[in-house]
């Protein structure tokens, strides 16, 4: 058995989540937040077993797509004042961060 880690843009969280379950997965989500952009995310913990870790891959690689958004660099309120804020930036956001991991034992109670 496995365990799939995935963390998800919060404008992803609706559709991955339909399709997961549509998929047949169940999972347990956790709100979590970014540390980069301090935007919210959703951590899913999906146990799987073995042969249906590449559907389980899938199902998320098809749901989380990655798009570009402008973000300012410095938050207004960590900016002394007076001091000159450069124009937005353009960065990456949204996709999946998925990390698996061997599940040495499972117990459902």
């Amino acid at each position: 058995m496995k365990l799939v880690i995935t963390v998800v843009h919060d404008r992803d969280k609706s559709k991955i989540t339909e399709s997961l379950l549509r998929a047949g997965f169940k999972f347990t989500k956790i709100g979590s937040t970014g540390g980069f952009l301090r935007e919210g995310n959703i951590t899913l913990l999906i146990g799987v077993e073995e042969a249906e870790l590449d559907n389980c891959l899938q199902v998320i690689g098809e749901s989380c797509k990655t798009r570009e958004q402008f973000v300012n660099v410095l938050p207004p309120d960590a900016a002394p004042i007076g001091t000159f804020m450069p124009s937005p930036v353009k960065v990456l956001v949204g996709g999946a961060v998925t990390f698996v991991v061997d599940v040495e034992r499972f117990e459902r109670y």
